[in-house]
């Protein structure tokens, strides 16, 4: 394959082979970002089914943990073990997962299954950008990248309508019975596929597996158990205990990660209110945790309170998403001048939506929550790319590809957290006693305010990296 210029030659990519490959490659992000975000519109039937709506709030949390530490695994291990071998036994674990939320007798069981779709589908993500590095020219990974981008897009948004399309006409179970036929497919695939030596192959020269940061990642799979199980069961002094010591867990993790430099996950100083980089990370945190409560439970609470068809909450969820694409693709040009004011604007409409769901779920307002879901959706498009590009700027030149692979991450570990914190609200509200209209209507209130203190800080957070995004004067003017 020739490529002459930065622009990708597509004909010469069929050609050769290349796009087969690449296409085969997105398609782990595919089947990890559809079933992440499928799982809101399925929750209600599969509640339904299984009980333990005390436990809803796992779901995605357990997911994420998985996510988080088989990703960073898969980057390193990818450069000791051949990527394809790598890929296999991803799809195997990914599918493996699948079929036991599939088959699922109760809530525990489920939790297991998604425990291990989420270490496959982390894996996945992980291994489809080594698999752009190894195997494409580096002069076209920028165009490649983008399209893995959008093509996490599209599945971010179509993953609520698959769920609720399938769970409607057949049953939730089927909706992981297809990713269970996917992950299968790829499995057999990668021995077609990648066929290449840099696909079969280790790379050569390494004796030994690369630093894998194992006690950091342990505390911080420890942290979320933690905070999850404060909420199972509410009796204060137990859950106030756990909740402290999954916060401790949670700041071992951070202090572990920065002395370990070779296999660090964040850039020094993550948290530090003088720095851009603090700032920007702590908008990040604040946000993810807040806003995921909505996704986890939105669907659950309409459904029960008013009698919205999953089909609708599916739609509902997918505006969110869209608002996030399309918003963030309008602001993509904006001049550096005015990045200030577009960092702060959406980190108020975030807010604005937050505090929008308190009202607006409980009333059962289909316009309003649409119209909550657009401002949280397209507060994080106009902001994000732009907080993103300022941490990277910020850090240190040392660790700017350590800053900028630690913004999705945080992201991951905001929602993580921000799911187990979910289920202690919706618990001492109410769901520990039963789902009824009456816990429901408890529970969509208080869930959405107990969530609007981190709004705030997400928003001094903006104003403060807004004001400290001037490493450049045009910027801070």
């Amino acid at each position: 394959m020739s490529v002459a210029s930065n622009r990708v030659d597509w004909h010469a990519l069929w050609a050769s082979g290349d796009l087969a490959r690449f296409c085969f490659i997105c398609l782990g992000i595919l089947l990890h970002a559809t079933n992440e975000t499928m799982v809101a519109t399925i929750m209600p039937a599969m509640v339904g089914d299984l009980s333990g709506v005390q436990l809803v709030g796992w779901s995605l949390a357990i997911y994420e943990v998985g996510a988080i530490v088989a990703g960073a695994a898969a980057g390193r291990l990818v450069s000791y073990v051949p990527l394809r071998t790598n890929m296999v036994v991803a799809a195997l674990l990914y599918s493996t997962g699948a079929l036991l939320c599939a088959t699922a007798s109760s809530t525990l069981w489920f939790l297991t299954g998604r425990l291990i779709e989420g270490f496959g589908g982390g894996a996945l993500v992980s291994l489809a950008f080594v698999s752009v590095e190894r195997l494409f020219p580096r002069k076209i990974w920028p165009q490649l990248f983008g399209v893995m981008s959008a093509i996490w897009g599209v599945a971010a948004f179509s993953g609520p309508l698959l769920g609720a399309l399938i769970a409607q006409a057949l049953s939730w179970r089927w909706a992981f019975g297809v990713f269970f036929l996917g992950g299968i497919a790829m499995a057999l695939a990668c021995f077609a596929v990648l066929r290449s030596p840099e696909a079969t192959r280790r790379k050569a020269g390494l004796g030994t597996l690369p630093p894998f940061p194992f006690l950091a990642l342990s505390a911080l799979a420890a942290s979320v158990i933690l905070i999850a199980l404060a909420g199972v069961k509410i009796e204060v002094l137990r859950s106030s205990l756990l909740l402290v010591l999954g916060i401790a867990a949670l700041g071992l993790f951070f202090v572990l990660d920065a002395r370990k430099p070779l296999s660090r996950l964040f850039p020094s100083r993550p948290f530090d209110w003088r720095s851009p980089v603090g700032n920007g990370m702590i908008m990040i945190a604040a946000f993810s945790v807040a806003t995921i409560s909505f996704s986890v439970y939105g669907p659950l609470l309409l459904t029960n309170l008013h009698g919205i068809s999953l089909l609708t909450t599916g739609y509902i969820i997918a505006a969110e998403s869209i608002a996030w694409s399309v918003l963030s693709i309008l602001v993509a040009n904006a001049p550096p001048h005015r990045e200030r004011l577009i960092i702060v604007t959406g980190a108020c409409m975030i807010t604005a939506g937050i505090a929008g769901f308190a009202y607006a779920i409980p009333n059962g307002s289909i316009p309003l929550v649409l119209l909550c879901a657009l401002l949280q959706g397209g507060g994080f498009g106009i902001a994000w790319p732009f907080v993103t590009r300022v941490i990277v700027a910020a850090a240190d030149p040392s660790e700017s590809t350590v800053a900028s692979s630690a913004v999705p991450t945080m992201q991951r570990i905001g929602y993580a957290v921000g799911a187990a914190i979910s289920g202690i609200i919706a618990n001492a509200s109410g769901f520990s006693h039963g789902l009824s209209g009456a816990t429901a209507h408890s529970v969509a209130v208080w869930l959405y305010l107990g969530f609007v203190p981190l709004g705030i800080v997400g928003c001094i957070a903006a104003f403060r990296i807004a004001g400290k995004a001037g490493v450049t004067p045009s910027v801070a003017a």
